[in-house]
């Protein structure tokens, strides 16, 4: 396989190859272990993760063409379940809340078993926006509320969703891990040198395994099947939302001439009718040629 289109310096971590390369590998955990720790905790409270099979997340198929799975649990027993989204599913909140189930159901124990739960979080990170409301809320973390006291009712449930697009920091602008992290998986793979902002140990290990000329040839032409997933993807999306863009504009172009018309017989009518009554013409005859109401009528 060569590398024929392959231009970037780095990988593109919204491809199935680059998102598991960061995130689902052994040798690179302590990637998905900062990521964490900078997403819910903000201090250093994951100390190690242990990858856990997806499979048992029973993913179907169809699913793979849109949402990429690392399946782990920290030292603690508590169960993390990272989404890279990269397009919009009609009921993908549903999705979430369906996937939380095997996790939580996991736990069951044979015999004797009090049903104390391990804490369970599912994150989403997302190429599309859900929420278009405030540009500026893209960190949505999500439990279970009591909708009386405002307070959280069980802590041990959490959702969290990045809307990735609403995310436009500039380098200079990035202050925590949580940023920095954003930046990276915003910006990764249009990247030509690395940003003076992520330097420290967590981001020489991922950008050192994120370059492309590093791969050997199997891992280059698993990325260029991968980035070529990607940007067939993105293709038919980008088109499914242009021709829509199009039917919406004709359909509004078609409403809004037909409505102009409508306006303009009516207006007419009432000039006509107008007219008529000045003429001394009775309501009712005037009713009968133009079409208006006695009330219209009256109020001429």
């Amino acid at each position: 396989m060569g590398t024929e289109g392959i231009q970037d310096k780095y990988v593109n971590p919204y491809t199935d190859f680059g998102f598991k390369l960061l995130f689902g590998t052994a040798m690179n955990k302590e990637l998905l272990i900062s990521f964490l720790n900078a997403l819910l905790f903000k201090e250093e409270t994951v100390k190690d993760v242990t990858y856990l099979n997806a499979e048992h997340l029973d993913t179907q198929e169809y699913d793979r063409r849109a949402v990429f799975d690392v399946y782990c649990e920290n030292e603690k027993g508590e169960k993390f379940l990272v989404e890279m989204q990269r397009g919009e599913q009609q009921f993908f909140k549903d999705r979430s809340v369906y996937y939380a189930t095997f996790p939580i159901r996991e736990q069951s124990q044979r015999g004797k078993w009090d049903y104390e739960l391990k804490a369970v979080y599912i994150i989403g990170i997302l190429n599309f926006t859900f929420n278009d409301t405030d540009e500026d809320y893209f960190h949505h973390e999500v439990k279970l509320v009591d909708l009386y006291t405002h307070k959280v009712f069980y802590d041990k449930l959490t959702f969290i969703y990045l809307e990735m697009p609403k995310f436009n920091k500039k380098e200079d602008e990035l202050e925590s891990m949580f940023d920095k992290w954003l930046f990276v998986l915003r910006n990764l793979s249009s990247l030509f040198e690395r940003p003076r902002a992520l330097q420290n140990r967590v981001f020489d290990r991922l950008f050192e395994a994120a370059e492309i000329a590093k791969f050997n040839p199997k891992e280059l032409g698993e990325y260029w099947e991968s980035l070529k997933n990607f940007r067939d993807w993105y293709s038919v999306m980008s088109t499914q939302l242009k021709k829509g863009r199009e039917e919406g504009l004709k359909e509004g172009l078609e409403k809004g001439l037909q409505e102009g018309l409508e306006k303009g017989r009516k207006e007419e009518c009432f000039k006509n009718a107008k007219k008529m009554k000045q003429a001394g013409i009775a309501s009712d005859v005037i009713a009968q040629v133009t079409g208006l109401s006695m009330g219209e009528i009256a109020s001429l």
